[in-house]
């Protein structure tokens, strides 16, 4: 009797918990081996390229929060950068420190995310409630500068939009919080910012020890991160990665290092890489990684300790001026008028201006015609080229390695559907 054995189609998502919210695979199973992978994008498809055609510039800024959804000011930096290129400005250096202090805030909130949501993914439930108690902290930070847990809006063509506060939002009695317990939560809130952010830096690598010491040589973790997901650098290029991604493969590529922004050429820090770039090394890239980003905000935080100064440019054309000034001066309050309702309008041509965000180069394209919105804008999304090379990394792996190659690409679709 003969029998016909046929691969079998099966829908990945997007219910399903590991599909980050709206990817569908279409898996070609050979019972539990996969076979091949297509993954159908654009679920989450909102137009935002588009949407920035017909606003003014400013106005654009906090679309920019909502394409990578965890890392929030690192695309509102590629999108400022762009127009400040495009109008010649620079902002001044106390706004590029709070940058890259920022950047650096949003690449520790971002990797926490991954390491919480991977853990959860491949069975690790802890790390997930750990990871949340420090994001927990850092999101302050977001809400002190900008009044905003996430969607901070808080970068702005020519600086930022405040300096940092004098004090932090403080948790108030309640009847889980009193007496010692709300004094020991508050204790690193009674300062500024600043010091809170030294409190929370002098804090930090033992937390990250602990996530260690739940994953690191787990031999579960491992028999599910070792040799799965394998990616030979020079596959890694020509997929067009970057980020930890790219580093995991053994390629020292970091856009804070090779082509420096900000205030990234005044800071000290390395650049972790893998060896065998498989799920594990990039599980160890960007562990290492929080730790670096925190020597960065240490640096950073004495930096504007000890250097007071404007984190906006006096230019009444791209910033608005200050409340006393326009109730006192008719040319100010024209400004102000000009500025919030017809904007401003940038010089034609195009720019692309790219930054190290924390799933790899994100970068902003604009072309300007001389008008006070975009032409064109084009953005460019680290996650797009990773998830384009799924189906030729999990042809042959079981299915349950699919779970924990989704997980290994960081995967957010606010910047892949944009």
């Amino acid at each position: 009797m003969t029998q016909e054995i046929r691969n079998f189609t099966l829908n990945f998502g997007p219910q399903h918990p590991a599909a980050h919210g709206v990817l569908r695979l279409v898996l070609e199973m050979d019972g539990e081996v996969v076979q091949r992978a297509d993954p159908h994008v654009g679920l989450l498809h909102r137009g935002t390229e588009k949407l920035a055609e017909s606003k003014p510039y400013n106005q654009s800024i906090g679309y920019m929060d909502r394409l990578d959804y965890v890392s929030m000011m690192c695309n509102e930096h590629a999108y400022v950068r762009a127009i400040e290129k495009l109008m010649g400005i620079e902002a001044p250096e106390r706004a590029q420190y709070i940058r890259t202090m920022f950047d650096e805030v949003t690449r520790i909130l971002n990797h926490l995310m991954w390491i919480g949501s991977n853990g959860l993914d491949l069975g690790a439930m802890a790390v997930f409630l750990y990871a949340f108690r420090e994001r927990e902290e850092l999101m302050d930070c977001y809400e002190a500068v900008s009044g905003a847990r996430m969607h901070a809006t808080y970068y702005r063509p020519g600086g930022v939009a405040r300096d940092l506060p004098d004090s932090m939002p403080k948790y108030r009695e309640s009847p889980w919080r009193k007496g010692s317990e709300l004094k020991r939560v508050n204790e690193w809130r009674e300062g500024s910012m600043l010091d809170f952010l030294d409190a929370f830096c002098a804090d930090f690598p033992r937390r990250v020890d602990e996530y260690e010491t739940l994953l690191t040589d787990n031999r579960i973790w491992k028999q599910r991160t070792v040799g799965i997901g394998v990616v030979p650098v020079e596959k890694a290029l020509a997929w067009g990665m970057t980020g930890p991604m790219l580093r995991g493969s053994g390629l020292a590529w970091d856009l804070r290092k090779k082509q420096p922004y900000a205030a990234y050429d005044k800071v000290d820090f390395d650049i972790p890489v893998g060896v065998q770039g498989d799920c594990y090394d990039r599980y160890l890239v960007r562990v290492e990684e929080m730790r670096q980003s925190n020597r960065i905000i240490q640096q950073c935080v004495k930096w504007l300790r000890a250097n007071p100064g404007p984190v906006m440019v006096r230019n009444f054309k791209v910033a608005p001026p200050r409340r006393a000034e326009m109730k006192d001066d008719m040319e100010a309050l024209i400004h102000h008028f000009k500025l919030f309702t017809e904007g401003y309008s940038v010089p034609a041509g195009e720019a692309y201006a790219a930054v190290e965000a924390p799933k790899g180069e994100f970068g902003a394209y604009i072309v300007s015609d001389g008008a006070n919105k975009p032409f064109r804008l084009k953005l460019r999304a680290p996650g797009f080229a990773h998830l384009s090379s799924m189906d030729a990394i999990v042809r042959g792996h079981m299915l349950p390695d699919v779970v924990a190659m989704i997980g290994t690409y960081d995967i957010v679709f606010g910047e892949i559907d944009r």
